[in-house]
């Protein structure tokens, strides 16, 4: 016997197929929904979090359940801008700065950026979306020396652009990518609960004659993004 909830998951999941709850909708509370479909909550809920777990439904805290959409992705090669990425599937991007600062580079940044222990570089903390959805919380590294030049919202708002406008060459990067669980702080960014599950990524970014340029730690959200190879 199928349980009832398995039962409630397969239709809801059905009616979002077939286009009646539109991604991006908000759906109706629990109680509401646990009274068309005549379950208890607990039952409702059961199947709101498997579709959850699915990726097909999203929580947002304080705000409701809604139909995700289709995960942004990045291709494993290379080495792209998230606004490029973003844009390239046809999404809006844009970002919320939450600090920048100048500080003394620290031991690791250093090591990644090929920096003296006297060098400065610019750190700077930023939200980043697709369509207004948080997808990722970013702490991003860069050489003072390399950027005295530039204004701030030419770094803060498209630091690649500006890179290239100006004449640098970019070239690889390194990735590592692995499963930590977001702290309150960063889920409150993210709209997501504390202690979920996030993909973690460190990316040190090259020019073309082997010069770091920026070293960055990010905290993806995993049902909004996804990353994957392909080989030549």
């Amino acid at each position: 016997m199928i349980p009832a909830y398995v039962k409630i998951h397969d239709a809801i999941r059905k009616e979002i197929e077939e286009g009646i709850w539109k991604i991006g909708q908000r759906l109706p509370s629990e109680r509401d929904l646990a009274d068309v479909y005549e379950v208890s909550r607990m039952t409702l809920r059961q199947a709101i979090t498997l579709l959850v777990d699915e990726g097909i439904l999203e929580r947002r805290v304080g705000s409701g359940t809604y139909v995700s959409g289709r995960r942004v992705q990045e291709k494993m090669r290379g080495t792209t801008s998230f606004t490029e990425i973003v844009r390239a599937q046809g999404k809006t991007p844009s970002s919320q700065l939450i600090s920048y600062q100048k500080k003394l580079a620290s031991e690791d940044e250093i090591k990644r950026l090929e920096l003296r222990p006297t060098d400065f570089v610019v750190r700077m903390e930023r939200v980043r979306f697709a369509d207004k959805i948080p997808l990722v919380f970013e702490v991003a590294s860069i050489p003072e020396k390399l950027i005295r030049q530039f204004k701030r919202e030419e770094i803060t708002e498209h630091f690649f652009q500006t890179l290239t406008d100006n004449g640098f060459e970019i070239g690889k990067s390194q990735r590592t990518i692995y499963a930590k669980n977001a702290s309150e702080r960063v889920a409150n960014f993210l709209t997501i609960p504390k202690g979920q599950a996030v993909l973690a990524l460190t990316q040190v970014s090259y020019f073309t004659n082997g010069q770091p340029f920026e070293y960055v730690h990010s905290q993806y959200v995993g049902d909004r993004f996804e990353f994957y190879l392909e080989n030549n």
